[in-house]
């Protein structure tokens, strides 16, 4: 038993230090011997538990940043679970509200968004994974709850590209805190968060017309 707790707490090692390294750096800047000395062990260890370096990137994102993500979908879930037939103001709002004001600390917001810009900016195999896993899965969604009240003249992948616009918003304000807070002048305290989560409800109603003209609350 205690044998099988070392291997694990080595894998954990592993793919702790590996994230780290591949969200400062980037999966092809990044080596296994960097991996091993800071996890403190061996290349047979990265060999047994996860094959090679690409195996063990894709797991980086299957065991640590898909988790990550889920609980942000579950936080915007919950936060629409009160509308029984919420409004497209309501569902940006909850939007919003899930990735401004939680549920990350601010450790994990910073590596979670390192990690994917890494990726988005030198993709691998990794995106398909994010793709079908992640961003696939919160589009349809949002396009369940949106699209009822779309333009009569937006089709399927007009909705599609105004929802990524809002998520565009979402996304910026979210991880550009430091430039936000510096341009604006503004410290980024609960109070501004929700300050910004009222502006982008209103930025994003002309995407759905009337219908963003309800009320958010």
């Amino acid at each position: 038993m205690a044998l099988r707790n070392k291997t694990d707490m080595t894998k954990e090692r592993i793919l702790d230090e590996a994230e780290t390294l591949f969200a400062l750096k980037g999966f092809h800047a990044v080596s296994v011997r960097e991996i091993t000395a800071a996890a403190e062990c061996n290349l047979a260890a990265v060999n047994y538990h996860f094959g090679n370096k690409d195996n063990l990137y894709l797991e980086v994102f299957r065991s640590r940043w898909l988790p990550r993500s889920k609980r942000l979908q579950k936080a915007f879930r919950d936060n629409l679970a009160p509308y029984d037939c919420p409004t497209p103001a309501q569902v940006v709002e909850a939007l919003a509200q899930a990735f401004l004001l939680g549920p990350f600390s601010d450790e994990e917001r910073q590596r979670h968004h390192m990690l994917i810009t890494k990726e988005l900016s030198k993709p691998t195999p990794a995106l398909e994974l994010v793709v079908r896993e992640a961003m696939e899965p919160l589009t349809r969604y949002m396009i369940e709850k949106l699209r009822a009240r779309a333009p009569q003249d937006c089709d399927l992948e007009g909705t599609c590209l105004n929802i990524l616009s809002i998520f565009a918003q979402v996304l910026y304000f979210n991880f550009a805190r430091e430039a936000v807070s510096r341009i604006i002048g503004h410290e980024y305290d609960d109070a501004f968060k929700a300050r910004l989560v009222e502006h982008i409800v209103r930025f994003s109603r002309t995407a759905f017309g009337d219908g963003m003209k309800e009320t958010a609350s």
